[in-house]
């Protein structure tokens, strides 16, 4: 049983470093992932490497292609649209569901975890084009706390991923988004203050604002745009 636990413990702590190296731009969007340099890497087993990778391929964070291996999802312009609507339209509905179940303890971490998002640095000064690891969590963390008490498993995970689909996105259009005209900050005083005062339609429409602006500046962009951001990192 030990083992088993540690074994469970060590695919998780994979699966988790590697989802995080993903969405932190470690590889470009369409690059093949290879088990013998994966488990070189990551110091493991090809079999706890798969694993990981399978369990991502389910939250769509890897895709993978028959006979062919596991790639980091290509982007594009249509799906970032079609991610972005159904982020709107399921965070409005899970949002909803937390202002009318979300207890006072719910209204105390949703502040602590928009205090830790104002006072984290959003820009790295090495590479100002992309946000740093550690506002990317806190932002994931604040989003992720307005919809937690809505008390549904099914509708929180598909948000969650939804988020992590947006910041894959977001990691690769930083040139586009860097220099658009907007107050994030402001915008997540705004959100957090409807929450807080238990106005759904207004919370709601004001993620929507939030997500609809980051989606107006890279298809301003446009896909050209995504793919020398990558051509650049990478």
């Amino acid at each position: 049983m030990a083992k088993m636990t540690d074994s469970v413990t060590l695919s998780k702590h994979i699966r988790d470093t590697m989802r995080n190296d993903i969405l932190e731009g470690r590889w470009s969007p369409g690059a093949r992932l290879q088990l013998t340099e994966l488990s070189e890497h990551y110091e493991t087993s090809s079999t706890v490497i798969r694993e990981a990778l399978t369990r991502l391929v389910g939250d769509r964070l890897v895709k993978l292609r028959p006979n062919r291996g596991f790639f980091v999802p290509e982007l594009s312009l249509a799906e970032l649209s079609d991610i972005t609507e159904m982020r709107c339209v399921n965070e409005a509905l899970a949002v909803s569901m937390a202002i009318e179940r979300g207890s006072i303890e719910w209204e105390s971490e949703l502040i602590a975890a928009h205090h830790t998002l104002e006072r984290t640095v959003r820009r790295d000064p090495e590479n100002p084009d992309v946000h740093t690891e550690e506002w990317n969590h806190a932002h994931q963390t604040f989003h992720a706390k307005l919809v937690e008490a809505c008390g549904v498993p099914v509708l929180i995970d598909l948000t969650c991923t939804l988020s992590d689909l947006s910041q894959l996105y977001g990691r690769w259009a930083g040139i586009a988004t860097r220099d658009v005209k907007r107050d994030l900050a402001k915008e997540h005083r705004n959100i957090l203050a409807a929450a807080l005062d238990r106005d759904a339609e207004t919370t709601g429409a004001l993620l929507r604002r939030h997500y609809e602006t980051t989606l107006t500046a890279v298809h301003r962009a446009g896909e050209v745009g995504l793919a020398s951001t990558a051509q650049k990192v990478s």
